[in-house]
């Protein structure tokens, strides 16, 4: 009588489904877009840009040609840092070219004005009707501040 095997889950069928299709891989390569100022750095990362792999290869591009020339220098190094960041030598070679590079995002700049929003005497009486229920202090400070501070943002946001 053969014995069934347990079944297995479906984690481990995918990942030596996608092994075998060597998609891993290559969806591993390309978390470098999101790596990018960790593995190589600030002063680096500022005028370069991964743009695709393909072939092993990463082509990046780059500011000024006289970066281009500076990175010819350091390939071997960059090559090390990042196959290490992958933990394996996914990338075999880097290739350089003149490119636009787009500036990181910054966070927007925070508008606190907002908070200075006076509200009306109405909206106070709302606010404070809504708690009447609430028994905890405590609970009810916290949802009166938040219930405040919404409404001058809202307030804030209709000018």
């Amino acid at each position: 009588m053969a014995r069934k095997s347990k079944p297995k889950p479906i984690g481990s069928i995918l990942e030596s489904t996608l092994k075998g299709l060597e998609v891993d891989s290559q969806l591993k390569a390309y978390s470098i877009w999101g790596a990018w100022r960790e593995i190589v750095g600030e002063s680096v990362a500022d005028q370069t840009q991964p743009r695709s792999i393909r072939n092993r290869i990463l082509f990046m591009d780059v500011s000024h040609p006289a970066w281009i020339q500076q990175l010819q220098f350091l390939k071997p190094k960059l090559l090390e840092k990042i196959n290490t960041f992958f933990g394996e030598p996914l990338l075999q070679d880097i290739r350089f070219r003149m490119g636009k590079i787009t500036p990181p995002l910054s966070p927007p700049a925070e508008d606190d004005r907002w908070q200075e929003e006076k509200l009306d005497e109405e909206t106070m009486n709302r606010i404070d009707l809504l708690l009447q229920k609430v028994d905890d202090g405590e609970v009810k400070r916290s949802l009166r501040d938040v219930l405040i501070k919404g409404a001058q943002l809202e307030r804030h946001r209709k000018k």
